[in-house]
């Protein structure tokens, strides 16, 4: 598969969630599928804001920021639900995971988007299989959809999963910029937002072409420096590399499994606590990481989702420890109904050099016994 990769280029992906909030939503409560769902920030109040909405509310012209006065009156039938963000957080963290099972370089740009570099990820295949077994082990695991764009660069995998949604892939080359992005309007490329848009558009910027047609010098006295970098960026260029560090500190490292069948009989929910156990230390060794809580969390199939933890006196990194604690929580809390979804999380996790000192210590406490 390595002839599928540059020699000296990276090979980006860039994972976009569709419509995450109102996904989410409909994962949990079925009924609502195939139905114009809209969250908004106060449902209760004519000035509520909508914060995202389903593709269904979206072909009857509801918009993200819409008010919810407009929305309705867009679409009369809308059914509008509060936002639930503990439970989105847990699903992002969900998703974050999955995409560690490709490679360790994953860098969250928001709840519900993330690149990735896969360029050292060829024994798994090409980019577009990597792709496609990204997308569909998401669809597998949380039943959501979601697009994603594969460049070279993060710029260019950010703005090609934009190209086709929902459920899509998308290959943009920097040979393809010219007829695949420059055409854009200008408020289409990532990093421009309303404000500048509205600048450009003064000076009869309009397209990403007129971008880039446009002298750099006049760029930098309108927009500063940043008016140099977007054009570079137009350009097809970006330099940045995916950084998992980027994102704010983890706290957690885990996985989950969701079963193709249920499972009722102890023996075989240990025996997937244990291939869970080991992929969790795979995680924390990617990641030179330690961890002193267990989490444990149980789904059954009639949904309810419960999540039990127990602390320890040491920070453990490997799988047998992961294993017995996890079992321990299992043993005490699975009420024997048949479970859809098993999920082990090492929480208070912390960076190996950062426990140097406490591990030398511990070692020489141990060689005093």
């Amino acid at each position: 598969m390595k002839a599928w990769y540059p020699k000296n280029g990276r090979v980006i992906l860039h994972v976009d969630m569709n419509s995450f909030y109102a996904s989410v939503e409909i994962v949990d409560h079925p009924e609502l599928k195939g139905k114009p769902l809209a969250i908004a920030g106060n449902p209760d109040e004519r000035k509520g804001i909508i914060v995202t909405s389903s593709y269904e509310a979206r072909s009857k012209g509801v918009k993200t920021t819409m008010s919810l006065w407009e929305a309705k009156k867009r679409c009369p039938d809308l059914i509008v639900k509060r936002p639930n963000f503990p439970r989105y957080r847990e699903v992002s963290s969900q998703l974050f995971r999955i995409l560690e099972d490709y490679t360790p370089y994953v860098e969250p740009v928001s709840i519900d988007e993330a690149f990735m570099d896969i360029t050292d990820s060829y024994d798994i295949g090409s980019p577009i299989e990597i792709a496609e077994a990204v997308q569909q082990h998401v669809a597998n695991d949380l039943q959501l959809p979601c697009s994603i764009g594969i460049a070279p660069n993060k710029f260019l995998a950010k703005m090609a999963s934009d190209m086709k949604k929902p459920n899509g892939i998308t290959i943009l080359r920097k040979r393809d910029v010219a007829s695949k992005l420059w055409p854009l309007p200008i408020d289409e490329m990532y990093g421009i937002g309303i404000k500048t848009a509205e600048k450009l558009r003064r000076y009869e910027i309009n397209t990403i072409e007129d971008l880039v047609e446009t002298d750099t010098m006049m760029l930098k006295s309108m927009l500063g420096v940043n008016g140099e970098k977007l054009k570079t960026r137009a350009l097809g260029e970006d330099p940045r590399p995916v950084d998992p560090e980027r994102a704010s500190s983890f706290k957690s490292i885990g996985t989950s499994k969701t079963f193709p069948q249920d499972i009722a009989d102890y023996d075989a929910l240990s025996a997937q606590l244990h291939q869970l156990a080991e992929s969790v230390t795979k995680r924390l060794r990617r990641k030179s990481a330690l961890g002193n809580t267990i989490q444990l969390t149980i789904r059954y199939n009639d949904r309810k989702t419960i999540t039990r933890r127990t602390k320890i006196n040491q920070y453990i990194e490997n799988a047998t420890d992961i294993y017995f604690y996890s079992e321990r929580l299992l043993e005490d809390h699975w009420n024997g109904t048949p479970v859809r979804l098993l999920g082990i999380t090492v929480q208070n996790t912390v960076k190996k050099d950062d426990m140097t000192y406490q591990m030398n210590l511990f070692e020489y406490m141990k060689g005093l016994d």
